[in-house]
């Protein structure tokens, strides 16, 4: 069993070099990604729900990933600290903080799906209600991903 599992373990940590393995697929997943970036739905946010999605998956490498590229796109760190206690603090405007409710209803597959998704339609188009969407979702497979078969961070 040994001989057959070395053939697919790429580097430390018996990690599995996924992205090279199932090159066609694994691309077509960040071509999705980088689709939903174009998607004119305001980068910020997207990179906000994807942090918050890897904090609650516990993806430790997405996490770092997200919490840098928001540093990059101008937020505080202040302002990242928060994002765990969000449900907590007047520091999220009105579409950061639904876009974070978002997330924990998507990600948990909440009774109050519907109702959030009433409150998303009052600040979002439904174009960009679905951008958002597939943008958790997909970083929901991608945490999962990197979590089982790749390289512990």
């Amino acid at each position: 069993m040994k001989e057959v599992c070395s053939n697919f373990v790429s580097y430390k940590n018996n990690a599995m070099n996924y992205k090279e393995i199932a090159r066609e697929t694994i691309g077509y997943l960040y071509q999705s990604h980088a689709s939903i970036r174009r998607s004119g739905l305001d980068n910020t946010l997207i990179a906000l729900a994807e942090l918050r999605t890897s904090q609650l998956n516990g993806c430790s490498y997405c996490c770092s990933f997200h919490a840098n590229e928001l540093r990059e796109m101008g937020v505080s760190q202040n302002l990242i600290d928060k994002i765990p206690g969000y449900q907590h603090s007047v520091s999220f405007d009105e579409k950061q903080q639904l876009v974070l409710r978002w997330t924990d209803a998507v990600c948990s597959l909440s009774p109050n799906l519907e109702k959030i998704k009433n409150d998303l339609g009052k600040l979002f188009s439904e174009k960009e209600i679905v951008e958002l969407t597939a943008s958790i979702a997909l970083m929901n497979a991608l945490n999962r991903l990197r979590i089982t078969l790749g390289e512990k961070f």
